[in-house]
């Protein structure tokens, strides 16, 4: 499975962005899709998931960050808003498919203050 990530960039705090991560190569259907972010030196963080239309969220991103699925196009999506300087990371979106945990390389976002 790959999973292509796009719709990061710089973006001023206050800000909004929306991340679009498409997958692709899957002979399985995907029942779990979601996001997580890295910073250098710091432990992948995981932000939220979706499955089965039910999404769930990180306590430091709820009321700021929505996920959504398009399940015709295997495409999550998250909406980030009332960007924060820490909120800076690379943006990586992952999928569960035929019991195996797939990462994709991830969308920069950087938040300036």
């Amino acid at each position: 499975v790959q999973l292509q990530a796009s719709g990061g960039g710089l973006v001023q705090a206050g800000g909004s962005l929306r991340l679009s991560c498409a997958a692709s190569g899957s002979d399985f259907s995907i029942r779990y899709m979601g996001w997580y972010r890295q910073t250098p030196g710091k432990q992948r963080e995981w932000l939220a998931h979706i499955t089965n239309g039910r999404a769930s969220y990180a306590d430091a991103v709820k009321g700021r960050f929505t996920i959504s699925r398009d399940n015709a196009k295997n495409t999550v999506y998250l909406q980030v808003n009332s960007l924060k300087p820490e909120d800076t990371a690379v943006y990586i979106c992952t999928a569960l498919a035929g019991g195996m945990v797939y990462w994709g390389k991830g969308t920069l976002v950087t938040v300036s203050s």
